[in-house]
C-alpha cells in the first residue's frame, strides 16, 4: 500500500462564520489538486473552533479560588486555569507545569485540549464544541461539491501516558469507523489474533501532523490518500467518541 500525503498550504488565517469546506474546496482548485474517492481530511481542531467563533478570551475571566490554587501549583496563568476548569468535566492530575483533565468531550488530556498557539494574543481555542457534527458537516459539503466519498477527521496535538512529546490524535470524524477490531484476522504465521483493535482515526492524525506542525508551517488541512482500509472500515454512524477508553478500563487514572 503506498499512501500519499498532502499538505493544502492555501487556507487563510480563519475568521468566525468562514465555511472551512468552500475554503479547502477553493485551496484545492488553486492548486490542481483533485479529490478522489476515499480521500481522508485531517483538519487541525484549531480552525474549526475560530470558525464556529469558539474562542476563550482570557482577559475576560476572573479566576476562582480553586484557579488561583491549581495556578500556584502549575505555574500557569490563573485565568487560562479557569478556562481549563470551565472547560473539564473533572480535573484528573495537577503537576509541576501540567493539568490532565477530562474535556467535556470525555477526551483525557492536558488543559482540557486549550490551545494558545496560532490565535491572536490574550485568546485561546477549545477543542470544537462538537467535532464529530463539524466533520459531517464539512464531510457533506465536500461531497456535495465533488461528488467523492471522503473521510474528515478533526485532529487535534495531545500527548500520551507514559512518553514524553506530543503526536496528532484524532478527536472528531465522519465517514469511517475510527477504530479496525482486528480480532479473528490472521497473522504471517497463520495465528489468529484475539485482542488487536487498531485506533486508525489516530494514525492517520498522527500521519497528517508531519506536514502540519505546530508552529508557523501554515498547513491545517491535510490529504491522505490511498489508504486501503478506508473502504473496508467505511460507516457513517461512528464517532470519535469510540476512540475513548471506558472508565471503568482506564488503569492510568
Amino acid at each position: 500500500m503506498d499512501i500519499e500525503i498532502i499538505g493544502i498550504r492555501k487556507i487563510p488565517l480563519i475568521k468566525k462564520n468562514d465555511d472551512i469546506a468552500e475554503l479547502i474546496l477553493k485551496a484545492l482548485n488553486t492548486e490542481n489538486i483533485d479529490i478522489e474517492d476515499e480521500d481522508v481530511f485531517v483538519i487541525a481542531e484549531t480552525i474549526i473552533s475560530k470558525s464556529e467563533g469558539n474562542i476563550i478570551d482570557l482577559d475576560g475571566i476572573k479566576p476562582t479560588s480553586r484557579a488561583i490554587e491549581l495556578a500556584n501549583k502549575t505555574g500557569k496563568d490563573p485565568r487560562l486555569v479557569e478556562a481549563v476548569i470551565e472547560e473539564s468535566n473533572d480535573i484528573i492530575k495537577v503537576g509541576h507545569d501540567f493539568i490532565i483533565s477530562e474535556t467535556k468531550h470525555g477526551f483525557i488530556c492536558a488543559n482540557a485540549g486549550i490551545d494558545e498557539s496560532n490565535v491572536d494574543g490574550g485568546k485561546a481555542t477549545p477543542i470544537p464544541q462538537d467535532p464529530d457534527k463539524s466533520a459531517h458537516k464539512i464531510r457533506d459539503k465536500i461531497f456535495k461539491a465533488a461528488q467523492k466519498n471522503v473521510v474528515v477527521i478533526i485532529s487535534d496535538t495531545q500527548g500520551r501516558p507514559f512518553r514524553e512529546g506530543a503526536v496528532g490524535v484524532a478527536v472528531g470524524i465522519f465517514g469511517m469507523n475510527p477504530l479496525w477490531d482486528m480480532k479473528g484476522e490472521t497473522d504471517l504465521y497463520g495465528k489468529k489474533l484475539k485482542t488487536t483493535i487498531i485506533a486508525v482515526a489516530d494514525e492517520l492524525a498522527s500521519a497528517a501532523s508531519v506536514l502540519m506542525g505546530q508552529a508557523d508551517e501554515e498547513v491545517p488541512v491535510v490529504i491522505i490518500r490511498g489508504v486501503e482500509y478506508v473502504e473496508k472500515l467505511k460507516n457513517d454512524f461512528s464517532t470519535a467518541k469510540s476512540l475513548i477508553r471506558p472508565k471503568k478500563y482506564d488503569v492510568f487514572r
